[in-house]
């Protein structure tokens, strides 16, 4: 497979495609926003986080033990998980339940695993 096989060598616009794309592009906070929540998808730690979640609801200890981590750190990465509206609690008395924001982020997470598992 030679180097530049897959480079467009016509100078042809196909400028139906080209109109068509421009007048459905989203707007740039909304691709701003996008970048951001795959960025934070983008941290092994928080991507275990979520695959705990993925079925259960889980305190900080919880999901400390199964990781094998600090709950400071676990603490650390739910937080940046909830500011992005990745994850979201629920307090029952003193303690403090995670789960998923809901069903896109659940779907998107599941989507990735299969993605990634049917690339095996």
């Amino acid at each position: 497979m030679s180097k530049n096989e897959f480079i467009c060598d016509c100078s042809i616009i196909h400028q139906e495609i080209v109109d068509k794309t421009i007048r459905n592009m989203l707007e740039e906070d909304i691709f701003n926003k996008l970048a951001e929540f795959f960025k934070i998808l983008g941290d092994t730690t928080r991507v275990k986080i979520l695959f705990a979640l993925d079925k259960n609801e889980m305190c900080v200890c919880d999901i400390a033990n199964v990781l094998g981590m600090s709950k400071s750190s676990i603490s650390h990465q739910l937080g940046t998980l909830r500011r992005s509206g990745i994850v979201k609690c629920r307090k029952s008395g003193k303690e403090v339940f995670y789960m998923l924001d809901d069903e896109h982020v659940k779907e998107v997470f599941e989507i990735g695993v299969e993605h990634i598992e049917h690339k095996k």
